[in-house]
Formats: C-alpha cells, structure tokens, sequence
C-alpha cells in the first residue's frame, strides 16, 4: 500500500521530521517597470525585410560545389566528416582541421 502525501511525519534515520506550513505568512512580490522600449528606425525595419525575403545562400559557392562534384575534383576528407557529425551530435563547435 502506499502512503499519502501530506502533514504525516516521516522519519530520517533516528530523527523525526514533520511537514510544516510556511512560518512567515507569503507576499507578494514586486516587479520593476520594465523600459519603455525604444523605437527601430524604418532602415533596420527596411534591412531585415530585404534579408528575410531570401535564403542566405552564395550562389557562386553552390555552383562552383557543383561543377567540382560533378568533375570529380571535389575533395572529400572522412576524418573531417567524422569530426563535424561528433560535434554535431554532442553540440560542439569544432574548427579544427582534420
């Protein structure tokens, strides 16, 4: 059978130990007025649109990765692969060179 939860002493080794309510009466607790927040200026507003309208992604890079796979000519190093999937898989930010 399992016991309730509740006001019931347990004991710990020799000593007895009850649950009692808290001794001082609670308050509540006052939180600071947080900033005003400032306005963002219509360029930044402008900025981030233009970025978020378009992958980041170099397409002269794409295709130079292409055109070297393709040939045959891209270099393919197991040991750096195997050391980018170990930080991935453990949240490391490896920059080491294999």
């Amino acid at each position: 059978m399992v016991d309730s939860i509740g006001a019931k002493p347990s004991v710990a080794g020799d000593r007895s130990v009850a649950r009692i309510a808290a001794a001082t009466p609670t308050m509540a607790v006052q939180t600071s007025v947080l900033p005003k927040q400032t306005s963002v200026a219509p360029e930044s507003i402008a900025i981030a649109k233009t970025m978020a309208s378009a992958p980041p992604v170099n397409a002269a890079r794409v295709a130079e990765i292409k055109k070297a796979i393709a040939s045959g000519t891209f270099p393919i190093l197991p040991a750096t692969i195997a050391d980018r999937l170990m930080a991935l898989s453990l949240a490391w930010n490896s920059n080491e060179k294999a």
